[in-house]
């Protein structure tokens, strides 16, 4: 749908949905595990729901009551299954290695997005560990099949998505008594991704070997432990309506963040506070300021939370001077390439900004840093977001071909954006 966003100025407080990539975790660990799972506050947006199927094909049993999901998991008896992930990628690729734990046969596809998105590196691992690959998308895109079961040995895997990596750790446990699976990672990007899936598996009691990330030893035989827990909120979310108070220079609370969890996207913060933010921890959430005599450009590096690049690339136009967001090569992989997308979009708006290798240069104009005008979201939901937190600085409206992405990861993004607007 064809949505509108007018300029303007925004104040209060809103409650952040949950963590997407806390949520499939959860829902993969419960449904490996044996016995009964409680997810609390997960996530409801298409991606989690494409996580919750592809967990029922598998052979788990999930109940959905208010506010939280039931898991009866599989003690790692996993059906042979075909599986649509939509477009998840984050379901994809760690579903696909959980799968391949098992001796059943299990088909992975997507859509459009999807199938252009490679699992080549994680495919190959797969292999190297005595897991059967049929391909039959292109360069390890799906559709694909794998069957295991794992058998565990030794990997060097690059990972220019730590999705693979994580992958990998989640799926090693599983392979049988005796067997260990040691992964050399020559090349690592997300980081804090990979911290998070170890808090999972610390959580689970879990033993593994490490030295930093970049290598691991992973005994086989170990189980997953059923659980009850609250998913976090989500700071990736989040970092929409904290730009938002940036742009506008206004306040705002976010509920439900909890600065301590191990989340990348938090990183976000020190970033708006560089460019002239107030960042106070209150009442349960953040509260952020936006700086009233404008934003401040600035050197940033992204490579640890490139799903932040468009929300910032929006921002860093009305800042005053010149922002350089860099070492994110990985951003051009994501639902769209994101670099060439918010230099393109962005552009149209009136932006005077570049693209580079990897990553972004925009001279910003301060607080009159966009125009109105059309703009396409490329069925990217974090494309759309940045998109409609730009026009709230813009000069004229903003009209956003189709809006509907949003869904993937925030379904009432719209409707919070709507009730903080100040009349």
């Amino acid at each position: 749908m064809k949505r509108i966003v007018s300029p303007g100025r925004v104040s209060g407080s809103l409650k952040i949905p949950g963590s997407k990539s806390h949520t499939i975790r959860a829902l993969l660990i419960a449904s490996a595990a044996q016995g009964r799972s409680i997810i609390q506050a997960p996530l409801d947006s298409s991606d989690t729901r494409a996580a919750l199927s592809l967990c029922r094909s598998l052979g788990a049993r999930v109940a959905e009551e208010q506010g939280r999901w039931i898991v009866e998991g599989t003690g790692g008896a996993m059906k042979q299954a075909h599986i649509d992930v939509g477009n998840s990628g984050t379901s994809l690729f760690l579903a696909a290695a959980v799968a391949a734990a098992s001796d059943k046969a299990v088909s992975f596809d997507g859509d459009e997005q999807i199938r252009r998105r490679s699992a080549a590196p994680l495919l190959d691992a797969l292999r190297a560990l005595g897991v059967e690959i049929t391909e039959s998308g292109e360069a390890g895109c799906a559709p694909f099949t794998v069957k295991g079961p794992l058998q565990g040995g030794k990997v060097s895997i690059f990972c220019p998505t730590s999705q693979y990596l994580s992958a990998l750790l989640l799926a090693a446990p599983l392979s049988p008594s005796g067997r260990s699976t040691e992964i050399e990672v020559p090349l690592l990007y997300e980081r804090p991704y990979v911290e998070m899936t170890l808090k999972w598996l610390d959580d689970q009691g879990i033993e593994y070997q490490r030295r930093g990330l970049e290598w691991f030893l992973v005994p086989g035989g170990q189980h997953y432990r059923p659980f009850s827990a609250a998913v976090p909120a989500d700071f990736s979310s989040a970092t929409f309506f904290f730009c938002a108070a940036a742009i506008t220079g206004d306040k705002l609370l976010l509920k439900g963040l909890d600065p301590t969890d191990i989340q990348g996207d938090k990183m976000v913060l020190p970033i708006l506070e560089k460019m002239g933010c107030c960042v106070t921890p209150k009442d349960g959430g953040i509260e952020i300021q936006g700086p009233k005599e404008g934003l401040c450009g600035g050197t940033f590096d992204l490579n640890s939370i490139p799903d932040a690049l468009p929300a910032l690339a929006a921002t860093a136009c009305f800042a005053k001077g010149e922002t350089q967001l860099i070492n994110v090569p990985q951003a051009r992989i994501k639902e769209t390439d994101r670099i060439a997308v918010m230099a393109l979009e962005l552009t149209g708006l009136g932006a005077d900004i570049r693209e580079m290798e990897d990553g972004l240069l925009i001279s910003g104009r301060g607080p009159k840093g966009l125009s109105g005008g059309n703009v396409r979201g490329h069925g990217d939901h974090r494309v759309i977001m940045a998109e409609a937190i730009a026009a709230l600085g813009a000069g004229e409206e903003v009209i956003i071909d189709d809006d509907g992405a949003v869904a993937v990861t925030f379904p009432n993004f719209f409707s919070l954006l709507d009730s903080i607007r100040k009349v």
